[in-house]
């Protein structure tokens, strides 16, 4: 959303996918899951009154508005995508099918997945994991707004020191909020590694798949 308090900020979900269309070209596969906060989120709804299950519908239904967005922005980039759907909604996206997405990769296609889980009470870090297994992804790339994983948040605290790599058990030994227990411990059992970066630098998306050390990487 950029500056803007609500919704979709067209020159961010530019730069966004430029700097995705920049790492298709060196022929990295590259699959994205996206959240809905921007437009909608179901605890902020639940705080509110609404029912959980009610508003998880609906922040993932946020999700494929987004999905819809970035797949638009990546094809006016000369990219070609695929938007897949943990709930049907057929007339703007495919149905989420494993084996179809793995092909769409082998194609060169970029596929973005929406709408979670399709299951309420589990999060867009928790989507990421799942899809990350299920299509054999070699790693978890978790854009933040930070550079990494701190001992202390570092937009609070000046003097936070950033980890350059850590252990699974050393995140959980330290209480680190790397992304929700869920997500984190789908991660670790399958030792598919983490790497937290800050989406916001030009750049950085390359310079992973470069190899180059960029944020922190939990393996």
């Amino acid at each position: 959303m950029g500056d803007k308090p609500f919704g979709i900020d067209q020159d961010v979900i530019t730069a966004f996918a430029r700097e995705i269309a920049d790492v298709a070209a060196t022929g990295v596969q590259l699959a994205i899951v996206i959240g809905g906060g921007n437009i909608f989120r179901g605890v902020q709804a639940e705080a509110g009154g609404m029912d959980r299950a009610h508003g998880d519908y609906m922040g993932m239904l946020a999700t494929v508005i987004n999905g819809m967005a970035l797949q638009d922005a990546l094809e006016r980039a000369g990219i070609s995508t695929r938007l897949q759907s943990a709930l049907e909604i057929n007339k703007v996206c495919e149905p989420f099918i494993r084996r179809k997405a793995i092909r769409h990769l082998e194609k060169n296609r970029i596929v973005i997945f929406a709408a979670g889980t399709g299951n309420p009470f589990f999060t867009t870090d928790t989507a990421a994991s799942l899809r990350a297994i299920e299509i054999d992804a070699d790693v978890v790339l978790k854009g933040t707004r930070v550079d990494g994983i701190y001992n202390a948040d570092p937009e609070k605290n000046k003097s936070a020191q950033k980890f350059e790599s850590i252990s699974f058990a050393d995140v959980l030994m330290n209480r680190l909020n790397v992304m929700d227990m869920t997500a984190f411990t789908v991660c670790q059992e399958n030792n598919l590694p983490i790497i937290v970066f800050n989406m916001n630098t030009p750049g950085n998306l390359k310079r992973i798949v470069a190899g180059e050390p960029i944020g922190t990487l939990v393996s």
